[in-house]
């Protein structure tokens, strides 16, 4: 393909997001050549387009891939492979997912299994060119066959999926522990699906009245509460008069983390998922002296938390729910316009090959 161009959305700027001739991505060995049949639109994309670049490798070389410039965006796609190594596990035809993020496999945390913790760790889509594009080439060990009969609008939800899942683990959540989830967004809404498919908990979530809260209510939670000052109240009458074990704030909402560590029981867990503009304040003197444990969640570990994802999505219970509609390229940026002014109920999916 020596020469070939394709159609791809390239990010250069804030607001400035263009669907330009690009060259066709040169497979390097261990990587497999795809056919993108979808790429959706994420919360990260959309901060970089209105107040970016604060993630994306535009003014500054990415550290590990050297990336500098205009960059075309996609870290959740899936597709068709077209070319891969004899070894790779993939041949010609088959459909699959990607997780879109890059380990070494050998330093110390990828020994752990933190493979999303790597000392070398890149994402397509985010720190060089990804999947906003007709085609393109992505490592094999970051890429899942979909399952059998699972539709490709569904199966895009993999990725972001999988990042739940992290989430719920990292949550520490236990069977018979009692969990509030601050947010009802997609990002939320893959976290209670992860909690549900990991472990036995009662789960509230918490968001203003609306499709997202009855949205979670279909997902499997067991109580929805409408945030306000009767909060810890109502919170505590969900559960039989006790405190949560967990509070997992994904929504970034200004002053939702110091909401979560009021919330939680003495001694309890505390996981920062969603990203606040702003730098949040919370009360140290309470933190510290009820001893709540802090964590947080990034990305997700590619081995453990794509296969699951893809599973839950063949159950076929949260793709038609949370697939808003699926656009050209060339409409990606008043997506993102919509995303990041908060007009969006589910996911935007893009089909390079819709004009």
């Amino acid at each position: 393909m020596t020469g070939a161009t394709m159609r791809a959305a390239v990010y250069h700027g804030d607001h400035d997001i263009r669907v330009t001739e690009v060259p066709v991505p040169r497979r390097k060995e261990g990587e497999v050549l795809i056919r993108v049949l979808r790429s959706g639109v994420c919360g990260t994309d959309a901060t970089e387009w209105s107040v970016g670049p604060k993630v994306f490798p535009v003014a500054t070389p990415h550290r590990v891939t050297g990336h500098h410039g205009p960059m075309v965006l996609g870290h959740e796609f899936v597709g068709e492979v077209v070319e891969a190594d004899a070894g790779s596990g993939f041949a010609p035809g088959d459909l699959v997912a990607s997780g879109a993020g890059v380990w070494c496999g050998e330093c110390a945390r990828c020994l752990e299994g933190r493979t999303n913790m790597c000392e070398s760790y890149f994402t397509y889509g985010l720190s060089t060119d990804g999947g906003m594009a007709e085609l393109v080439s992505a490592a094999a060990e970051t890429l899942w066959r979909i399952p059998e009969g699972l539709p490709v609008d569904h199966a895009a939800l993999a990725q972001p999926l999988a990042v739940g899942i992290h989430a719920a683990r990292r949550s520490g959540a236990e069977d018979g522990d009692r969990v509030v989830i601050i947010g009802a967004g997609a990002i939320a809404s893959f976290v209670l699906a992860g909690l549900k498919h990991l472990v036995d908990a009662e789960v509230a979530v918490v968001d203003f009245p609306g499709p997202k809260l009855d949205r979670a209510r279909r997902f499997g939670a067991d109580h929805v509460l409408a945030p306000g000052e009767s909060l810890p109240a109502e919170v505590a009458d969900a559960f039989g008069g006790r405190r949560p074990d967990v509070v997992i704030e994904a929504s970034g909402a200004p002053g939702q983390l110091a909401a979560a560590i009021a919330l939680v029981r003495d001694g309890g867990r505390v996981l920062a998922v969603g990203l606040p503009k702003a730098k949040p304040e919370i009360d140290v003197h309470s933190f510290v002296f009820r001893e709540i444990s802090l964590e947080s969640s990034l990305a997700h570990v590619c081995g453990t938390d794509l296969g699951p994802a893809l599973e839950i999505l063949a159950e076929g219970i949260l793709g038609p729910e949370l697939v808003e509609r699926v656009v050209p390229l060339e409409k990606l940026g008043v997506e993102l316009e919509n995303l990041a002014a908060g007009r969006l109920e589910g996911k935007i999916l893009v089909d390079p090959a819709l004009t």
